[in-house]
């Protein structure tokens, strides 16, 4: 998706396709508010379908519609948006990786879809991972409001990080969204391996190794020697912060690691996802 702009400030590249996904099986889930966000959290999206109109049928590979929840910045010096965004379109039975990590769609299907036509455009449920986590402080400078505070990277089931070319508007790490934007995102979380566990964390393994935890998938021994199958559960909390630990976070990650491994841990988030998890 991108807004139509005299200067474009940055791209919001929301691509739309005749394409909807599979029903999505039932998943033990707790909603997730605005500003919690973890890489490897796996998610159920969803953005209610709301109306809208057609501005322009689809036009080199694109169908443009009103966008019904951001306001027109009046007051940005640097660019100018008229309210209207831009929606790729698959066509010719194809898809781009682009199309494929998509999140919008158009009801009726974009193909069906001319100037003057009310549609609606929304979210259906869809799993997808976190890929990473960026805030804003202050908010991005764009053309429309609100401003956007903070930035999640996602890719829904089946798409695997680095799928998609550091040149794409993609940037190699999946597709973008804003939580707090105005768009009114509702967020389940599915699965967040190791959420008893803050980045920075060190432990101590079952074999006698330290650990630090940089993110489910990125561990770092102390000794040096390659993280192989990762650390061995159960897992003993040594510091947090750069302090020692308190009873109540050591007992909790003790708990949550007493049974199970972490290529169980792997293997139940590849279930979710069908993907590789994040380098």
């Amino acid at each position: 998706m991108s807004a139509v702009v005299a200067r474009k400030p940055e791209r919001v590249p929301w691509l739309v396709g005749p394409r909807m996904p599979p029903k999505e099986p039932d998943y033990p889930v707790r909603m997730i508010d605005e500003g919690d966000f973890r890489v490897g959290d796996v998610l159920s999206v969803a953005c209610p379908f709301t109306v809208t109109r057609v501005v322009r049928g689809v036009t080199w590979g694109h169908v443009s519609v009103r966008w019904p929840w951001w306001d027109i910045d009046t007051e940005n010096e640097f660019a100018r948006w008229n309210g209207v965004v831009a929606l790729g379109v698959n066509s010719g039975g194809s898809f781009s990786p682009e199309a494929e990590a998509e999140l919008f769609r158009t009801d009726p299907p974009p193909e069906q879809l001319k100037a003057g036509d009310v549609c609606r455009v929304g979210v259906p449920p869809t799993v997808v991972h976190v890929t990473d986590v960026e805030h804003h402080d202050p908010p991005l400078e764009t053309a429309w409001l609100p401003h956007p505070t903070q930035t999640v990277t996602v890719l829904p089931r089946g798409l695997s990080y680095r799928e998609f070319p550091d040149e794409s508007h993609l940037d190699g790490s999946g597709y973008t969204i804003h939580p707090g934007d105005g768009i009114p995102f509702t967020f389940e979380l599915l699965m967040r391996p190791y959420a008893s566990l803050q980045v920075g964390d060190e432990v101590a393994d079952a074999v006698g190794r330290a650990w630090r935890f940089g993110g489910p998938w990125d561990w770092t021994a102390f000794d040096g020697e390659p993280a192989g199958a990762g650390p061995a559960w159960p897992l003993v909390l040594l510091t947090r912060a750069g302090t020692p630990c308190s009873v109540e976070d050591a007992e909790a990650v003790a708990a949550s690691t007493a049974t199970g491994s972490h290529q169980e841990t792997i293997r139940d988030w590849m279930a979710l996802t069908e993907a590789s998890p994040t380098p």
